[in-house]
């Protein structure tokens, strides 16, 4: 048990300085110094950084997923989760170091592999799930190519970490995500929808505010 509370310890000390930090600009002996142990220690648990960056992303995308799942579960329609899913998107972002899935395609193909499968498996197929009961609902269109629309929110999700498309010296990773979101939300929306989605806003405006 002393084992796996190390391990797990060691894994959220990583993740902590990955996400403030980035992949790259994190190495073994910033760990051991963030922990206040001995890099030797880290490779008791782990072969090497990349099995530290892999580990960690698995572990981040169980936990997003947990949370979309939960959130599935509690919401009374397909606006709602949307609303719900934005506020937790934010959430995330706020203390994301914009550089996180650069660094992954470019220095970490097992995490890179880890996070493309969980893009396009889990969160494609929440994507799908949820448009269509929106569409069932009368929420969202009927006229929209779910497929699509999928494609494109999986890609601007994405697209939102390339500094080349968004600079980091004029947009915030949080507000470019949520504007995205904002923005494929409209495009789902039929009057009905619209007209929900503005009574949440209205009755929980603090959760549209980007700090």
């Amino acid at each position: 048990m002393e084992e796996l509370d190390n391990r797990e310890k060691l894994l959220r000390g990583a993740e902590d300085l990955f996400l403030k930090y980035g992949l790259r600009s994190v190495s073994m002996d910033d760990i051991a110094r963030h922990l206040g142990i001995s890099k030797k220690t880290i490779y008791q648990h782990f072969a090497d950084k990349d099995e530290v960056v892999a580990t960690v992303t698995k572990s981040h995308t169980n936990s997003l997923r947990q949370k979309f799942e939960n959130i599935a579960a509690e919401s009374k329609n397909a606006v709602e989760e949307l609303v719900k899913i934005s506020v937790c998107i934010k959430e995330t972002m706020r203390n994301m170091n914009p550089s996180l899935l650069f660094d992954m395609q470019k220095y970490h193909q097992r995490a890179w592999t880890e996070w493309l499968a969980f893009k396009m498996k889990f969160i494609r197929q929440n994507v799908v799930r949820s448009v269509s009961q929106g569409i069932a609902e009368g929420y969202f269109r009927e006229d929209i190519h779910i497929d699509i629309l999928t494609t494109m929110r999986l890609e601007q999700v994405q697209m939102a970490f390339d500094h080349t498309v968004f600079p980091r010296d004029k947009f915030s990773l949080p507000e470019v995500q949520a504007q995205l979101l904002e923005h494929f939300m409209y495009g789902l929306f039929t009057d009905k929808g619209r007209k929900l989605y503005q009574k949440y806003k209205q009755q929980n405006p603090e959760h549209y505010t980007i700090h």
